[in-house]
Formats: C-alpha cells, sequence, structure tokens
C-alpha cells in the first residue's frame, strides 16, 4: 500500500434524483451513489483564504486514482464527515500518465449545499 492510497478516504457519488410529488409534479432530491477513494485537501494559500473573506467559498483539491473520472458539477459525499463538495474542474484534465508509477488524478472542489 502507498502513502497515496492511506491517504485516500471513502467518498459516494452524489446523483440528483426526481420523484413524483402525488400532485403531477415533482420534487428533486440526493441519494448516495457509486463508492470511491479520494482525499480532499483544502487550499490554505493566501489567496484562498483572501478569497474566503471576499465570499468565495473554500476550495478543495480532489485526488483519486486514475480509474475514477470525476466530471465538472459532480457532487461527491465524503463519507468520514458527510462534507458535500461540487466538482469545479474537469478530471480529464489533469491525470498521471499511464507510464507513471504514481496512480493520479486531480479536480478542482468547492463546498456545497444539496439545498443549493
Amino acid at each position: 500500500m502507498s502513502l497515496l492510497d492511506e491517504f485516500r478516504e471513502d467518498f459516494r457519488m452524489m446523483d440528483k434524483t426526481s420523484v413524483p410529488d402525488g400532485y403531477g409534479g415533482f420534487t428533486r432530491g440526493w441519494k448516495e451513489g457509486a463508492s470511491f477513494k479520494a482525499a480532499a485537501v483544502k487550499d490554505n494559500s493566501m489567496e484562498a483564504r483572501v478569497g474566503e473573506v471576499e465570499g468565495v467559498t473554500s476550495v478543495y483539491t480532489v485526488s483519486t486514482s486514475r480509474g475514477v473520472h470525476l466530471e465538472y458539477h459532480d457532487v461527491i459525499k465524503r463519507v468520514s464527515d458527510q462534507k458535500i463538495f461540487r466538482v469545479t474542474s474537469d478530471g480529464d484534465d489533469a491525470a498521471t500518465p499511464k507510464s507513471a508509477s504514481i496512480d493520479m488524478r486531480i479536480v478542482t472542489a468547492e463546498e456545497f449545499s444539496l439545498t443549493s
């Protein structure tokens, strides 16, 4: 087991659902989907901290294995603390090559509320 594997923890995809409300309409909700391993690290750079003061949401870097393809606006949940994130970049933009010994794909994400 590598240090990267030890750093990663359980996450779940959050899938948006629509269910009939019994009155001819529907309500939206969320349900847990596929499980995967990832690590989410908060950006504590000076620029990020200034942005938070100015109202920008907290920014995270989420790293997974190359086999996990997170896409722009995917919603994910960290199981350990139930924190919800929305992906703000495309996972195909930052991945190690197949020939690399490090198996990693990186996206950025922001804290997110399922009532948004």
